[in-house]
């Protein structure tokens, strides 16, 4: 099971995106695989850690953790954030590689500077989320479904295989930094000696420069395109709701990781069902013979049809309850119920014999309206409805 985020990085809840940062940098400093070689158990929680920032520090998905937990990101099913357990470490470093350097703290800057072998702090530039907006029925948000969209993009090119380079020699390693990615100054201070640690201007922070550029992609590494993506929709999602299918939104330049693709829910309105939360509700309407004698009735529901009986004498807004036949909760075991209230059905126009047939019943006691105290108010059964 999936530790909370924030007891990963042991921040408050309310915590500011400065103190998130403070925190993944002390996490991130004393697992650091630079620090512990060959320990699997730090490589885990460096790669833990830096999941826990990737989500809390993007305002959208700490929201929508905020709100749904880890079920707002559905796991391997759901499209979501598929963490880092997949990913090297040069995709975690060219995600927050700006973390790792600099900052005011020397002896963190001068630990995680370019004595790395992969050469520098980070590699290209990571690519920006995409928005797509994806609409679902009803019987797909019940049941879950597997949507497969075609999304326009920049993807990696295949010509330099997202190196930006015309071919492999002609890239070679950056003369000012030495391939590090990062330069150092020191500088006297009245306090002493100070050292600061900056991204490499030369090379952005790659540790390489072209020397020719791919004519495909003109040295970004990266081309505008189509890619075919499948998202998994776990079921109960609702209007509004954002999954996350991490690497599949913008390919990055010069190698750089992609961005995410945010899947925004939208549901198509159902001919003769609504929604209310984990409920769904339907108006029947039926006739004043049906009303007054009884009868049994199909409704329709978000998975077919099932029959009601509706007893003799049965009011108009009385309200049926179908248990189960609701929403399921997102990744969850609770599911609402279908609520079905009774609408009685008044002719607008009546023959000359039918008009007569009413004159006569009206003069009947049995047709005289006598409500019971114990019934119900509107609001009761409108409350009743929804609780």
């Amino acid at each position: 099971m999936k530790r909370d985020y924030y007891e990963i990085l042991g921040v408050q809840k309310g915590a500011s995106k400065e103190e998130i940062k403070k925190a993944y940098r002390k996490v991130a400093m004393q697992h650091h695989p630079d620090r512990n070689p060959g320990d699997k158990t730090s490589e885990d929680k460096f790669k833990e850690a830096a999941e826990a920032y990737e989500i809390l520090n993007d305002d959208d998905k700490k929201s929508q953790y905020d709100r749904f937990g880890h079920n707002a990101f559905a796991g391997g099913r759901g499209g979501g954030s598929q963490g880092f357990g997949g990913m090297n470490m040069d995709d975690i470093f060219s995600q927050f590689g700006d973390i790792f350097s600099g900052g005011g703290d020397e002896g963190f800057g001068s630990f995680f500077g370019g004595g790395r072998s992969r050469g520098g702090n980070s590699r290209g530039t990571r690519g920006s989320n995409l928005r797509v907006k994806l609409k679902l029925n009803f019987e797909e948000i019940a049941n879950g479904v597997t949507k497969t969209i075609k999304v326009k993009k920049h993807v990696k090119c295949t010509t330099c295989s997202g190196s930006g380079a015309k071919d492999k020699n002609s890239v070679q390693t950056c003369g000012t930094c030495g391939g590090s990615g990062q330069v150092r100054k020191v500088q006297n201070t009245f306090l002493g000696q100070m050292q600061t640690v900056t991204t490499c201007p030369a090379c952005s922070g790659d540790g390489t420069t072209i020397t020719a550029k791919c004519a495909a992609c003109k040295g970004e590494g990266r081309v505008y395109g189509e890619e075919t993506v499948t998202v998994d929709i776990p079921a109960g999602v609702q209007e509004g709701m954002q999954l996350s299918v991490s690497g599949k939104g913008n390919a990055g330049e010069r190698g750089g990781s992609a961005g995410d693709l945010i899947v925004l829910i939208e549901e198509e309105l159902h001919p003769q069902l609504t929604r209310e939360g984990l409920n769904v509700g339907f108006d029947l309407h039926i006739s004043i013979p049906d009303a007054v004698f009884g009868t049994q009735i199909e409704v329709p529901t978000i998975d077919g049809r099932a029959k009601i009986k509706v007893p003799p004498g049965t009011q108009s807004g009385k309200i049926f309850r179908l248990k189960g036949k609701g929403f399921p909760q997102v990744n969850g075991y609770e599911k609402g119920d279908q609520l079905i209230q009774v609408n009685i059905w008044t002719p607008q126009h009546v023959s000359t014999e039918e008009k007569a047939m009413l004159e006569k019943m009206s003069e009947s006691k049995n047709f005289i309206p006598s409500p019971e105290k114990n019934d119900k108010s509107f609001f009761d059964k409108v409350r009743e409805m929804f609780s």
